[in-house]
């Protein structure tokens, strides 16, 4: 089991849904999260990707000298970036930080942002753009010359002068929930993200993927993307999830299922179907917790209780074929502690290896 934790790019506080608790995110305050998560072993950190978001490169680049092991999962865009100049990119990235770069791949679910970036594809088109962006840039990362006619690359004598340091690339990371999502994470993914479902949903998903991948002589990793909550005691726990959204008002909430209602995206859809913009009968499963994503897209569910309740939800996943995790908790520097103090001891962690690089 790995455990990642997360780079809170677009906005941090203790409190969701308000300003009040609210802190200031700088590049000093990053540096202290990221550093926290090196020190106390978390194999990696995701770094968000979005117009809400601080750009995840430039991030990133600029947490590498303030870490010595963590590695950064970060985003690479199809339709927003070519597939050369990602390539490049990610080589660069890999090269400098020697092997400590994760590529997570977001075809972006939001048509109103997607606009505001130049972007208007449909949905089925974001993942035929997605299917030639990976063919053309893991080739390039093989270093090998690409010449590729498609519906939306015309790429002649496409090529990498500075490889990476990773064979035969970066590993890809990849979420989506959708029939198109599937089967691009069939045939290119190597660890597939969901976010947190009830686990007869995530063991829907997980069978599906692998029956596709079988089927194309692939196989695919599986990871979660989840929020925990973990105190001393389920009491504890569960006031602090309370807590968390004690400010959280009905405007609140009809502002952001507002602008959830607009977005494309499968992945999306399921999550807000969990809570259906209520507050009430938020623990969807037994301390799986709907709370979150009352007022925050993405990621909407967090497992809530004592360290040994979640440890046993996490090793549920586990055995349903889940092995990385990628935690998160308000606020995120002081919850990066809490989570290793009280739930690495009841985790089969993986010893993150000291050379960067080496699966």
């Amino acid at each position: 089991m790995e455990i990642f934790w997360f780079i809170p790019t677009s906005g941090e506080g203790r409190y969701l849904g308000t300003n009040i608790g609210k802190r200031e995110v700088n590049i000093s305050y990053l540096k202290q999260v990221a550093q926290a998560a090196d020190d106390l072993n978390y194999t990696g950190v995701l770094i968000p990707t979005g117009q809400t978001c601080e750009d995840a490169w430039i991030i990133a680049s600029s947490l590498l000298s303030a870490t010595k092991k963590l590695k950064f999962l970060v985003a690479v865009r199809p339709g927003l970036m070519t597939p050369t100049t990602a390539a490049r990119m990610a080589a660069t990235f890999d090269r400098v930080s020697e092997g400590r770069l994760l590529i997570n791949v977001v075809t972006g679910g939001d048509p109103v942002e997607l606009a505001g970036d130049g972007i208007h594809v449909s949905h089925s088109e974001r993942y035929e753009i997605t299917d030639e962006f990976l063919y053309i840039w893991k080739n390039i990362m093989e270093k090998r010359k690409v010449d590729f006619k498609g519906k939306y690359y015309d790429i002649q004598n496409g090529k990498l002068l500075y490889p990476g340091v990773q064979t035969p690339y970066p590993p890809l990371y990849f979420g989506g929930s959708s029939e198109a999502a599937h089967q691009i994470a069939a045939e290119h993914i190597d660890v597939y993200l969901t976010w947190g479902e009830p686990p007869t949903a995530v063991k829907e998903k997980i069978e599906d993927i692998r029956r596709r991948a079988q089927e194309k002589g692939r196989t695919v990793r599986f990871g979660m993307r989840l929020h925990v909550i973990v105190r001393e005691t389920e009491e504890k726990a569960w006031e602090a999830a309370n807590e968390l959204i004690k400010y959280v008002d009905e405007k609140a909430i009809s502002a952001t299922q507002k602008i959830l209602a607009r977005q494309d995206s499968v992945g999306q859809r399921r999550m807000t179907e969990l809570h259906n913009g209520s507050k009430e009968s938020l623990e969807i499963s037994p301390n799986l917790w709907a709370g979150v994503g009352l007022v925050r897209w993405g990621a909407g569910t967090a497992l809530v209780g004592d360290p040994e309740t979640v440890a046993e939800r996490l090793k549920e996943y586990k055995e349903l074929g889940i092995e990385t995790f990628i935690l998160s908790g308000y606020p995120h520097l002081e919850e990066a502690y809490r989570v290793s103090e009280l739930l690495f001891p009841h985790l089969p962690l993986k010893q993150s290896s000291i050379k960067a690089g080496i699966q």
